[in-house]
């Protein structure tokens, strides 16, 4: 999570609950905070940034992790979705660092893309795969960078997976068949999802300088954020995947949704957030 606007929720659906998919985001930001700051810390950073780009920035995620990291920093967020910049902006104006932000709307298919400045670090983290050109969008990015600017890409190997192989216990293996349905709808609409962004990045002019991925395995027991987190994920994912159930996984599904249930998700004490993270850091080197 399809098309080709930053940011929407991993599992690449539309803008027609963005709120909905402002609170995956904002839980997937608390959820991999120490990931996140882990990528930022790895980075190649010769000399701290002046200058950021948040290139589908979502609901802010990625900027105030730099901004906490470069405090000195100026950083321009760029996301399709206006609701979801205002809503980075609040958090912006709440966190008293407005002076350090700017806000632009921007679809990164157009083939004209909005003054963006002259860029010291890029920061691309889930949003690159959502785009339909990407050849075309890094060769952007590329250019409006500084040179010897850096341009990080962070990507999630596929949707987080929460739940034990056993469960649920009527129905064990549900989570899996509902990836793979998932992973079957993605294959045509997001094509650029699990992409090795070397080559790419290497095509468009970069030096790719460093590769790394991170495993995530986060136990869920004692966090309702990851309750939320999985119960969000999971109903945008029967949203794209119940034409492909069967009917028998189709209820599990709707049990395991089910708040007022004794078999809903947010009352297992066995979630996890588990995934993987993979981040190219490539340099302008021209």
């Amino acid at each position: 999570m399809t098309h080709a606007h930053p940011h929407t929720s991993p599992d690449g659906h539309h803008q027609h609950d963005v709120d909905g998919q402002a609170e995956i985001l904002d839980l997937d930001a608390e959820v991999l905070a120490e990931h996140t700051v882990a990528i930022t810390k790895w980075l190649p950073i010769q000399e701290p940034p002046g200058q950021i780009v948040d290139l589908g920035c979502g609901t802010g995620a990625g900027t105030f992790t730099l901004l906490d990291r470069f405090p000195e920093a100026h950083i321009t967020a760029v996301d399709v979705s206006a609701r979801h910049l205002q809503r980075l902006w609040e958090k912006a104006c709440a966190r008293g660092v407005a002076g350090c932000v700017r806000t632009i709307q921007a679809d990164l298919d157009e083939a004209d893309w909005p003054d963006l400045g002259t860029p010291d670090l890029v920061w691309a983290s889930a949003s690159m795969h959502h785009v339909a050109h990407p050849d075309r969008a890094l060769r952007h990015v590329h250019d409006l960078l500084a040179p010897g600017g850096l341009l990080a890409v962070v990507e999630l190997s596929g949707f987080p997976r929460f739940l034990p192989e056993h469960a649920p216990e009527n129905r064990p293996g549900l989570e899996e068949r509902c990836h793979e349905a998932s992973d079957r709808l993605h294959a045509e609409h997001v094509p650029h999802r699990g992409a090795d962004w070397g080559p790419k990045l290497a095509e468009a002019g970069f030096t790719v300088e460093g590769e790394r991925t991170i495993a995530v395995n986060i136990v869920g027991s004692d966090s309702k954020a990851v309750g939320a987190y999985a119960l969000g994920s999971l109903q945008r994912m029967r949203h794209s995947v119940a034409d492909a159930l069967s009917a028998e996984d189709l209820a599990a599904v709707d049990r395991l949704l089910d708040v007022g249930s004794p078999h809903s998700i947010l009352r297992r004490d066995d979630l996890a957030v588990r995934t993987e993270r993979t981040v190219w850091a490539a340099r302008r080197t021209d």
